[in-house]
């Protein structure tokens, strides 16, 4: 750490921007926004040695100083002072975060010690990295496959990755995960919240953690229990290394954000930041109770984005993570939080730093009207939970017809096409860390959160899933038979869909989270994966289906499935009756069937296609519980897919029929 001045004189006015704490090679200058406070102490620390400057300056409500011979390494807090008036949470005793802190020091504690309060302070850093010749991937939407995977699950007991990286960025990036990566043929890993986050109070109280992280606290700084640290490297640099391995070998990082609310909770829960800085500002609060907070997120507050200052804290955070940390999109938790009487949107459209990024939205949240699938622009991607929801009706509990099956297959025209929005603009998946697990969806009846805490309250009750006979893991050969056909069944559905495919991580491993559909304090082996029982075989037919899927542009089309004629005179899709012709209006409206088929015309070569690929696919369903023989449109055909099949890539000439196995889905080619 640098020289400082406890003498208040020597703190120099210094600037109103940029917000936070910025080195500049021979002092810090300090600037924190507070449209109510009416005086901000800037408080340093020299081991347990407290000293407090007031900060002597603020512009357009920033206030701010300059510390001459302050360095990278100095820990700072603030007190803020204001006005005890209805929205306003002051306490000049609290020790305040920087909203803008990079990096956090010390752990927090609910019971606080006198010298540092609840335990943190922040750090300032130095920005400095060499990057080398790093340059983002930059895959193509329609080319993507997205990996949701947690930093710490996926390596905590993974044997090929060194002991002391485990659970880690530096693990996350270990020669043995990105040959997984690999060999799946994913093109982007979607981590799990990796800003720092606290653990909420009552999880503390039971013994649990929130092991997800969707409790966020600081927006620029990684969270530290995922730093190995190996040889003094800092958490920020060890992210960076994560980050330049990855795109090293084509792999994109996506970050699962969270700025819809705050870990300062409800009215009772901690002030730890922007509660103490200025609370009416930050956080939304009812017109007629100043006193309570807007609680959208289901999680105590909600942020403003209202307030044009803290649209700018997310913005800034949203170009730090792209610009210093060379991240390449995020996921944006309760999205719809974040348009609410706000520019966010239009912030986000016309800035040129994050154009060139992912966004993906889930496209709700818990007030009113909080329902937004589909209404987000051009451009954006958003969870696509009809998707999820029809295939798990369709395969497992029979309560979703072929022609709504269908529309999910072509991409969700009835959501997204407008606008401009291509079929990418839908996130396909069938699980998310949210829920039940692939596994546990064919194995389990009833959610069993009993370990949570709740009573097994907690968790949704409206799974669509089906334990094929027995609840929990089987000895039947019969029931686990069923469990074998309708995993690969929903996994090819997924990656035969127009849209952009979201796995999560893990289930093609087979995991299992002994029926827990909301394990998000469960840091344990119960959610880690389970690497030295890894199904094998599901890892080479995911990696196989992935493989399908980029050999095929007409699975990844750039343009809407619309039953028009192409170059060529051919529909670009016709739907297949099971006795060999194009379904008819009438076919869609007879009883319940579960055999339905579906021709791809060759991808145009301006549809995200060479311009040789000429080959005509043909998919075929059966979700019955008995075989099913199509009819085959006339022509020689390469089955080069039977999901069905203990050899299922092994590629075989069809002519005239095809019999589909139960539960299963081929796919054939001609051309």
């Amino acid at each position: 750490m640098g020289s400082v001045s406890p003498d208040p004189t020597g703190l120099k006015h210094g600037r109103a921007w940029p917000l936070g704490a910025q080195f500049d090679g021979a002092g810090v200058n300090f600037a924190l926004y507070s449209a109510n406070a009416l005086r901000v102490d800037l408080c340093i620390f020299d081991g347990e040695t407290m000293h407090t400057l007031p900060l002597p300056q603020c512009t357009d409500q920033v206030w701010h100083g300059y510390l001459p011979g302050a360095a990278p390494g100095l820990r700072y807090a603030f007190r803020v002072h204001g006005p005890d008036a209805p929205g306003n949470r002051f306490d000049p005793q609290q020790l305040l975060l920087d909203p803008y802190a990079r990096e956090l020091c010390g752990s927090f504690s609910y019971r606080p010690s006198p010298s540092s309060a609840h335990g943190l302070t922040a750090c300032v850093v130095d920005a400095r990295f060499d990057w080398g010749d790093d340059s983002p991937p930059a895959i193509a939407w329609a080319d993507s496959v997205l990996y949701e995977i947690h930093v710490k699950g996926a390596t905590v007991r993974h044997p090929g990755v060194p002991e002391a990286l485990r659970g880690t960025y530096a693990g996350l990036a270990a020669p043995a995960m990105i040959e997984h990566f690999k060999h799946l043929g994913v093109s982007a890993v979607n981590l799990l919240p990796v800003h720092l986050f606290l653990d909420e109070e009552r999880l503390v109280k039971s013994g649990l953690s929130n092991y997800w992280g969707y409790n966020t606290l600081a927006f620029f700084a990684p969270e530290p229990r995922y730093a190995a640290r190996l040889g003094g490297q800092s958490v920020i640099d060890e992210f960076r290394a994560m980050v330049r391995s990855l795109h090293a070998a084509g792999i994109e990082v996506i970050l699962d954000v969270v700025f819809n609310h705050s870990a300062e909770t409800d009215e009772y829960g901690p002030t730890v930041s922007f509660r103490g800085i200025d609370n009416a500002s930050y956080y939304r609060l009812p017109r007629d109770n100043r006193n309570a907070y807007e609680n959208y997120s289901g999680c105590g507050n909600t942020l403003n984005l209202a307030n044009p200052r803290i649209l700018q804290l997310v913005m800034d955070a949203l170009r730090y993570w792209v610009g210093e940390m060379h991240v390449d999109g995020f996921r944006f938790d309760l999205a719809a939080a974040l348009t609410r009487d706000s520019g966010f949107l239009a912030a986000v459209r016309q800035d040129p730093l994050l154009a060139r990024v992912k966004m993906i939205a889930e496209p709700w949240d818990l007030g009113p009207d909080g329902y937004h699938l589909g209404r987000f622009p051009a451009g954006w991607g958003e969870w696509n939970d009809r998707f999820r929801d029809l295939a798990r009706a369709f395969w497992l509990t029979g309560e979703a017809e072929p022609a709504a099956m269908a529309q999910r297959l072509a991409g969700s025209s009835e959501i997204f096409r407008h606008g401009g929005r291509a079929p990418q603009a839908g996130i396909n998946f069938i699980t998310a860390h949210d829920g039940f697990t692939l596994r546990d969806l064919t194995s389990y009846q009833y959610k069993h959160n009993e370990q949570n805490g709740e009573d097994n309250r907690d968790g949704h009750g409206h799974n669509l899933s089906w334990n094929c006979g027995e609840e929990g893991e089987s000895g039947d050969p019969v029931v686990r038979q069923r469990r074998h056909h309708l995993q690969r069944a929903l996994l090819t559905t997924l990656f035969i869909a127009q849209g952009v495919p979201m796995l999560q991580g893990g289930d093609e491993l087979g995991r299992t989270q002994s029926g827990n559909n909301n394990a998000y304090c469960q840091d344990n082996a119960l959610t880690w994966l389970d690497w030295a029982h890894a199904d094998a075989g599901l890892i080479d037919f995911t990696a196989g289906l992935i493989g399908l899927r980029q050999r095929f542009p007409a699975l990844r089309r750039t343009a809407w499935l619309c039953g028009e004629r192409n170059s060529s005179g051919q529909l670009d899709i016709v739907w297949w009756h099971p006795g060999g012709r194009e379904m008819s209006d009438n076919d869609w409206h007879t009883p319940l069937r579960g055999a339905l088929g579906f021709l791809l015309a060759p991808a145009e070569p301006n549809d995200n296609a060479p311009a040789a690929n000429s080959q005509t696919l043909l998919v075929l369903i059966n979700r019955d519980a008995d075989a099913q023989t199509f009819r085959l449109p006339p022509g020689a055909w390469q089955q080069v897919c039977d999901s069905g099949s203990d050899v299922p890539f092994a590629e075989q000439q069809r002519q005239e029929s095809s019999s589909v196995a139960a539960r299963s889905v081929q796919l054939l080619a001609q051309g």
